[in-house]
């Protein structure tokens, strides 16, 4: 599952194990959770089948639980590959509790490299269906590699065809959400039909799990089914009701210009003193946000004012300006036409977790002004809204 603009943790979300083309990876807090639901699920499922295995048949489903983080994490690699052939910004890729995620900018997208980027992950898991379903012919059948290799590839088909059903926020959402963006030139609409959609196959997912599926085993429901078709229906139905609600704020971000919130802004070198922050803050030019930055002429961060109020007068001027400064992560200049919409600055925020953006409007000009969350939202909410 792709991420598409999601905000980067303040920490780390897991443990990280790799990197893949300088890309961190990730296991997530909430992974052992599936590998302990395997465990206690699979495990006694396969003893009781397979009583000559014995004890050993934890093992066995211990060895299951990694390969699905295998194929998870094949499955996350082949979006953040693609995304990156693509030249975004690809900030982690995350197996979790709810499978995986690659996180991704996009800014600068277009409705083709989306699809692209969203179909590739199930396809990758297609694969190594049809890997694993060829090699458990080559082994003896029944012994532990035909169990570990016939489960592998009936998961990888099963996270394949599930992944590319029309909603979001699975992968075929994004494909659906790419369909009519292309067709209607509106990511808003692309978002708000795929997040419609996601919220149909909810519906539809739940009841193949607490209904539909009992029916055919000719069996009651039980808990599992309700455990997991719940748990599932409530991933869907966030993600779906998460993009519905991303188009409809993407639709009023296309109402507001740049130049209509943007501040003043000024810069500092990296060698300046608080004090020179503190004049240009409060005398020179009367509370414009300053931005330090380092002799090559990169904006580093931004000053912090509960930090220079902090500091005493009299030690103001002994004080190095990057003592009071807010580092910012790279990329968090926006480049932007004043007249333009503030669509690219608020993908900018929420990126990259920040919430002020410095604007320039060509490339290597001086910065024209800044923008801060709370004057967008403040722009944002005198627009009207409908609930969702």
């Amino acid at each position: 599952m792709t991420t598409d603009g999601a905000a980067p943790p303040q920490r780390a979300p897991g443990l990280r194990i790799a990197t893949l083309a300088g890309i961190p990876v990730y296991i997530g807090r909430t992974w052992p959770i599936i590998a302990v639901v395997i465990l206690v699920l699979y495990g006694p499922s396969l003893q009781a089948s397979r009583p000559d295995l014995g004890s050993g048949a934890y093992l066995v489903a211990a060895a299951f639980a990694l390969l699905l983080l295998v194929s998870v994490l094949a499955h996350e690699a082949a979006h953040a590959l693609v995304a990156r052939a693509f030249g975004y910004r690809v900030s982690r890729v995350v197996a979790d509790l709810w499978g995986g995620h690659t996180a991704y900018e996009s800014a600068g997208k277009t409705p083709g490299a989306s699809a692209l980027v969203a179909v590739v992950g199930p396809a990758t898991n297609g694969v190594l269906a049809v890997i694993a379903w060829q090699l458990s012919h080559l082994v003896p059948g029944g012994g532990v590699a035909h169990i570990l290799l016939g489960a592998t590839a009936w998961t990888n088909g099963f996270v394949a065809l599930f992944n590319v059903l029309p909603g979001l926020p699975l992968d075929g959402g994004f494909i659906v959400d790419a369909l009519v963006w292309k067709v209607t030139g509106r990511r808003e609409a692309g978002l708000t039909a795929a997040g419609w959609c996601g919220r149909v196959l909810t519906v539809l997912s739940f009841v193949g799990f607490v209904v539909v599926w009992p029916a055919v085993q000719n069996r009651p429901v039980d808990i599992v089914d309700l455990v997991w078709g719940g748990m599932i229906s409530a991933f869907l139905w966030a993600g779906a009701t998460q993009a519905v609600r991303a188009g409809r704020t993407r639709g009023r971000l296309n109402g507001v210009m740049v130049d209509t919130v943007w501040r003043r802004v000024t810069t500092l070198p990296l060698s300046a003193t608080a004090q020179d922050a503190y004049v240009l803050r409060t005398r020179e030019l009367g509370g414009a946000a300053v931005v330090i930055v380092d002799p090559t002429g990169a904006e580093l961060g931004l000053v912090d004012d509960d930090a220079l109020r902090g500091i005493p007068e009299p030690l103001l001027a002994s004080t190095p300006v990057s003592a009071v400064m807010r580092a910012q992560p790279r990329g968090w200049v926006a480049l932007a036409s004043p007249s333009e919409p503030v669509t690219t600055i608020a993908e900018t925020m929420q990126q990259l977790g920040v919430d002020a953006v410095p604007v320039r409007v060509a490339p290597g000009a001086p910065l024209a002004g800044i923008v801060l969350a709370g004057d967008l939202e403040d722009a944002l909410s005198r627009r009207p809204s409908r609930r969702t």
